[in-house]
């Protein structure tokens, strides 16, 4: 079974006890920032290895880098095959800066977005314009509601309830 297969049915798993779950969800997201931590310290640095390797050099489980890696995907310049990772598979973390900050915005971490280390890669207007940015790209706006005896927005000159808003 590929890890990333593991760690889905694990981590998902509908027939957990929800006190075990919530507790291995905690740790991960305590580890989960300490990885971003590291790698915000060095933002334009391209890690690469193996999922075990990047495992050992974060201090996590193998299980726990999966999850990270499942989760960091979209950011990066160009995807890890994760769906058939396995331990030796050879992985790249080059993110798109503006895109994984959007992306813990999307996911409301904001013990991640938060994060001091973000301090010298955007300034403070920086990340707000970030923020509102993703906040808006979701929100859906209405257009203005047409009455019967408007012009009809077609632009044929009659009014609405005569053109289009005939039933």
């Amino acid at each position: 079974m590929a890890l990333l297969e593991q760690w889905r049915s694990m981590a998902y798993n509908e027939d957990a006890d929800r006190n075990q779950l919530q507790k291995m969800w905690t740790n991960y997201f305590n580890e989960e920032k300490g990885i971003y931590i590291e790698l915000l310290k060095n933002p334009s640095e391209v890690v690469k290895g193996t999922v075990k390797e990047l495992a050992e050099k974060y201090g996590v489980t193998v299980m726990t880098m999966t999850g990270f890696l499942d989760g960091a995907n979209d950011s990066l310049v160009t995807p890890n095959p994760i769906e058939e990772m396995e331990e030796d598979t050879e992985v790249t973390l080059e993110f798109d800066l503006e895109r994984l900050y959007k992306n813990m915005v999307a996911a409301e971490a904001d013990w991640l977005y938060n994060l001091e280390e973000w301090e010298p890669i955007f300034d403070a207007d920086k990340r707000k314009a970030l923020y509102k940015e993703q906040k808006s790209s979701t929100t859906i706006v209405k257009g203005d509601k047409v009455y019967p005896n408007d012009p009809c927005p077609c632009g044929s000159g009659k009014k609405y309830k005569k053109c289009c808003g005939k039933n």
